[in-house]
């Protein structure tokens, strides 16, 4: 298969430099030449196939034609190491825990199946590969975890100085080895506008074999679409879900998306943001405004510039009335996260991490309109990686610590601080590197 550009759609290319190089020289994101459709053989019994086996059906329908089917078994067997279990809190009230994977988020899919896809790819060359993410929390733990001592690779890990929690934090800078951290003086944003540059800097890009692990990478997203299937199928077989989804930079919510287009059955999609609410902004009025974004306790959503919105108009054929018949959007403030937290817990004797609780909270608010629905609140994050926001909400000490996050909190925290120019962040690249 080959994949273009969403600026440049005759601009076409393979999957390994759509994978590799992560970004188009002429900063769009790569897309499927074609989506693929899953076919009457897999639906006929879908529900009764293994989480490995539907996602070595969906991974199969993207990339069967450039990788051997046991290749891409072994990457799909490799990174479904856990599950992703269905929780239901009340009539119509379910929960998606996507938080039991090595470092308690989401990003385990996709940044786990993505170094087993970039291992693969590069199996027969002979220079290391440079790996740059921009992280708000958790997707720089999930890539440090999944690349940490992988031979040919080495890693570095933007994120905003004083923005993430603090064993978020632990989780980017106390492994070492070939994982560096970069403190950037800055918002999120800043952090994404620096690794971009890189990416279109082609020089620089060839010269040190720069890829991105960000939801840039389309490598990142599908695997995300594993586990919209695997929700889908724990409901009843009359049912179509409503996906609620906790959205910053708008991976998850794209690859949902993705998962429809192959031929999820799917009632509707929500994006829950914060007070970063660009999108929903969009989905009400049609107008498309990105600006500075702001910090909140739901820090992985704190993005004023979604990356991944331009993969979402490429899917609704840039139609503004197409995309919100499919999608709403909803935003909520931190006291409001806080209320539903505390609410959450008193009612169902159930924490959620800050994004959960924000879709939780839009969740609610589509029931209520719609009587009825089923809705699914991706759980993105497990609530011990913000202790802080849990103590402010909880009047009681409810909040157990797993020992794989708790051993982190006396570990060193190495590393580089450096100012959002992009100057002195290339400078820093070539010199360091």
């Amino acid at each position: 298969m080959f994949y273009h550009s969403t600026n440049d759609p005759s601009r076409r290319v393979t999957l390994k430099e759509a994978v590799l190089r992560s970004l188009p020289p002429d900063n769009g994101l790569y897309m499927p030449d074609s989506l693929p459709v899953l076919g009457s053989e897999f639906w006929h019994d879908w529900r009764d196939l293994t989480f490995q086996e539907m996602g070595c059906a969906v991974a199969g329908a993207f990339f069967g034609t450039d990788v051997p089917v046991v290749a891409l078994r072994q990457m799909v067997e490799d990174t479904l190491t856990f599950d992703a279990p269905l929780v239901t809190l009340g009539p119509g009230d379910h929960v998606l825990e996507l938080f039991h994977g090595p470092t308690l988020a989401f990003k385990d899919f996709g940044a786990r199946f993505m170094a087993r896809l970039m291992a693969w790819l590069t199996r027969k060359d002979d220079r290391e590969l440079t790996v740059l993410v921009a992280t708000s929390g958790d997707t720089g733990g999930a890539v440090a975890a999944a690349f940490h001592h992988v031979a040919g690779t080495r890693v570095v890990i933007l994120y905003p100085k004083g923005k993430v929690s603090g064993l978020q934090e632990k989780q980017l800078t106390a492994l070492g080895g070939n994982i560096t951290a970069l403190e950037i003086d800055g918002s999120f944003d800043d952090c994404q506008t620096l690794v971009k540059s890189a990416f279109l800097d082609q020089s620089l890009t060839e010269s040190l074999n720069l890829t991105s692990a960000n939801s840039i990478n389309l490598a990142r997203l599908v695997p995300q679409t594993f586990y919209y299937f695997h929700a889908a199928r724990q409901l009843s077989c009359e049912t179509k879900p409503v996906f609620v989804i906790p959205s910053g930079n708008f991976g998850n919510l794209t690859a949902g998306l993705l998962a429809m287009k192959l031929g999820l059955p799917v009632g509707h999609f929500v994006a829950a943001t914060n007070c970063n609410d660009v999108v929903p902004e969009f989905l009400r009025t049609g107008i498309y405004a990105p600006r500075p974004s702001v910090s909140t306790i739901s820090n992985a959503m704190d993005v004023g510039a979604p990356s991944n919105f331009v993969r979402m108009q490429a899917l609704f054929g840039g139609s503004w009335e197409a995309m919100k018949t499919e999608v709403s959007g909803m935003a909520f403030s931190d006291e409001q996260t806080l209320s539903a937290i505390r609410e959450v817990s008193a009612r169902h004797s159930y924490i959620m991490d800050p994004h959960g609780a924000v879709a939780w909270l839009a969740a609610r608010n589509w029931r209520e309109r719609h009587p009825g629905a089923a809705t699914i609140t991706l759980e993105t994050a497990h609530p011990a990686k913000f202790p802080e926001v849990a103590a402010a909400a909880l009047t009681t000490d409810a909040l157990t610590i797993p020992e794989r996050l708790a051993i982190l909190a006396h570990r060193e925290k190495i590393a580089v601080s450096l100012g959002n120019g992009i100057p002195d962040f290339r400078e820093w690249l070539v010199s360091s590197l």
